[in-house]
C-alpha cells in the first residue's frame, strides 16, 4: 500500500524515516504511474522495513517544482531520512531492488 504524502508532511515524515523510503510522484491519468504502483507495494513483501510514498504530483504543485518532476512516474530514494538520488530504473521488482542497493552505495545527495 502506498501512503500519500503532501506538501505539509513530506520533509517531516521523510526525516524520520529509518530505512529505505520511495517516493513515487504519480497522476491519476498516467498508465505508466498505474503499472509502477501495483509494482511498489510488493517490494515491502521482501522488504518489510522498506516504506513506499506517493505524491500525487498535480495536487502537489510545489513537491512537483521543487523536484523538478518534468516526467512520470519520478521515483526517489530516501534512506534514513537522507536523500539520496532519483532512481531511474525499469518497472520491475528485480531492476528496482538491484538500482536501490546500488544507490545505497555512494553517499547522500543534497535534495533537489
Amino acid at each position: 500500500m502506498l501512503v500519500s504524502l503532501r506538501q505539509g508532511e513530506f520533509h517531516h515524515t521523510l526525516a524520520d524515516t529509518g530505512s529505505v523510503a520511495l517516493v513515487l510522484f504519480t497522476s491519476p491519468e498516467c498508465g505508466s504511474c498505474r503499472q509502477i504502483k501495483q509494482l511498489l507495494p510488493k517490494l515491502v513483501e521482501t522488504h518489510s522495513d522498506w516504506q513506499i510514498f506517493e505524491v500525487d504530483a498535480q495536487q502537489e504543485m510545489g513537491l512537483t517544482q521543487e523536484f523538478e518532476v518534468f516526467h512520470l512516474p519520478t521515483l526517489f530514494l530516501y534512506h534514513a531520512g537522507a536523500f539520496h538520488c532519483e532512481l531511474r530504473a525499469q518497472a520491475t521488482l528485480t531492476d528496482i531492488q538491484d538500482k536501490v542497493a546500488e544507490a545505497l552505495q555512494q553517499p547522500a545527495q543534497e535534495a533537489p
